[in-house]
């Protein structure tokens, strides 16, 4: 019988691996590293009306009672103990049963398809929480990571759209809301909330997820973009 083999690249100590093998956060520990990105992060949810995660920095309930979103990062610059993460895309699918800030969140992960086996491994460390930093809540939120994949994660910023696609599981396309000023659109300055102080508003337009058991359309949900500057931890 043929048996497939992972390159060397690809086959990650045990310790490392992020599955649907690793329910339990409390497996998944923070290991302080040396990393950044910086790009943009765009998302579509289920709530109706802008996400009010945003101003009650997870403390208010989703709009439905729950939260299925998918995420969207681009990196424009980055690294991950030395790797060049630049120029790398990363789609995330997330289930959130309630309130964003009592944890229990479902996620899986698609890694662009082009990363380096380290930037590949890198990737998952930083959005999993483990490599600490800006993301390091995560190893409290998230209580399931359902999947880790390489998938062709395309991603399209053009003027005021945002679209990603990764084969027929997410397919969604955003825009932002209008202003008054046609320059600039609605958005939330100065926040606190974790992904970064400038969180643009914006609705879904074409949007679903096919992927993991969820089957779930965002079309004329609540929208965000967020430009992003995250680190690991201080040395």
């Amino acid at each position: 019988m043929a048996v497939t083999r992972l390159p060397e690249a690809d086959r990650l100590p045990i310790s490392q691996r992020i599955d649907s093998r690793m329910p339990n956060p409390g497996r998944r520990r923070m290991t302080p590293t040396d990393w950044a990105i910086k790009g943009e992060l765009f998302l579509n949810c289920s709530c109706t009306v802008f996400c009010p995660c945003v101003v009650s920095l997870g403390a208010h309930p989703p709009t439905e009672g729950h939260c299925h979103a998918w995420m969207a990062i681009a990196i424009d610059e980055g690294h991950y103990e030395g790797e060049d993460l630049s120029g790398l895309n990363v789609g995330l699918l997330v289930d959130i049963p309630g309130r964003m800030g009592e944890g229990n969140w479902k996620v899986a992960a698609y890694v662009d398809e082009r990363a380096s086996g380290k930037a590949y491994n890198g990737i998952l460390q930083i959005f999993s929480g483990q490599a600490g930093g800006t993301t390091g809540l995560f190893t409290m939120l998230v209580s399931e990571i359902i999947g880790a994949e390489r998938a062709p994660v395309q991603i399209t910023r053009d003027g005021n759209r945002r679209a990603i696609q990764i084969g027929r599981k997410i397919q969604g396309e955003i825009e932002t809301l209008a202003g008054k000023d046609p320059e600039h659109p609605v958005m939330v300055s100065n926040s606190k909330y974790w992904m970064g102080p400038d969180i643009i508003a914006a609705k879904g337009l074409r949007s679903k997820v096919r992927d993991y058991g969820r089957v779930w359309d965002f079309d004329g949900m609540s929208a965000e973009i967020c430009p992003i500057d995250w680190k690991g931890p201080k040395p």
